[in-house]
């Protein structure tokens, strides 16, 4: 059995600056003001209709269209963007030519775009007559209006979190472990695979998810290139808009405890992912 004095030391670790009580107890106070209580009084609000009426609104075709839509192409866009994510990342931090730092301050500008500015800019960019849009209505190919819209939304505000995420970490891998590897006699999709991916997965799972988070729950910038049209293209937090405006309070609330459960069920799953890859590699 362990003592109480051993198990405070390995719940309060030293650390150089003082204060762990008033730190502790000031995260704790705002993690439950700022998280906690809100999808508390949310939880509580759905729960009003029972979990039978939850179920009722999950098994409605339109909100069950609207949840695959957010959910299935926010997962393809959050792909997506961890591969170009990457890709962008790693030519940021290996290469130089000139314009690199413009070429990295604009990875950053959907951070700072408004959201409804964003979604005004990519639905006259790919309209049928954009700039874009024309060029892909040649081919047949319509982009605004259609899920496949909403994917360039969702790549294009969850990039920067693939980038982000991945950049610091390849700036420290020292550049003679490539070539050592390369003196080893492995070629380079073998020291690619091998030597420089494995301490880069857990990052780009966390830019995955916090791409994928974001795509779930983004509203601004998609409603303008969705065309929201019902078991087409309509997204959930427009759902929950909707049953705003009708003061439908319980059934908004149910959407978005619904969404909550899967958000929550889903980033849990890439977590423990994440925490596999890190013993798996060991990089803790």
């Amino acid at each position: 059995m362990v003592d109480a004095p051993r198990a405070r030391r390995h719940f309060r670790r030293p650390s150089v600056i003082p204060g762990f009580g008033i730190t502790f107890g000031y995260t704790l106070t705002c993690l439950s003001l700022i998280v906690l209580l809100p999808l508390a009084a949310l939880v509580a609000k759905a729960s009003g209709i029972g979990l039978s009426g939850i179920v009722a609104v999950a098994s409605d075709p339109r909100v069950a269209s609207a949840l695959r839509v957010s959910f299935g192409v926010s997962l393809v866009a959050a792909l997506t963007a961890s591969v170009f994510g990457f890709v962008v990342a790693w030519v940021l931090t290996r290469y130089k030519f000139p314009g690199r730092k413009i070429v990295d301050a604009v990875v950053d500008l959907p951070f700072a775009l408004p959201t409804a500015v964003a979604g005004i800019a990519l639905a006259s960019l790919y309209a049928p007559t954009g700039l874009v849009g024309a060029q892909l209505a040649r081919l047949g190919i319509q982009a605004a209006y259609t899920p496949l819209g909403i994917y360039i939304a969702m790549v294009f505000i969850g990039l920067p979190f693939a980038v982000r995420t991945v950049q610091p970490l390849i700036a420290e891998i020292d550049r003679e472990v490539e070539e050592a590897s390369a003196t080893l006699g492995a070629t380079r999709a073998m020291t690619l695979v091998r030597v420089v991916l494995p301490p880069l997965v857990p990052a780009v799972l966390t830019g995955f998810a916090l791409a994928f988070a974001r795509g779930v729950g983004e509203y601004g910038s998609i409603i303008f290139i969705a065309g929201n049209l019902p078991y087409v293209s309509e997204i959930a937090p427009l759902l929950i808009v909707i049953k705003l405006s009708e003061f439908d309070y319980a059934g908004a609330a149910a959407i978005a405890t619904i969404m909550l459960a899967i958000s929550f069920l889903t980033l849990l799953a890439i977590n423990l992912i994440q925490a596999w890859s890190r013993r798996r590699f060991g990089y803790v």
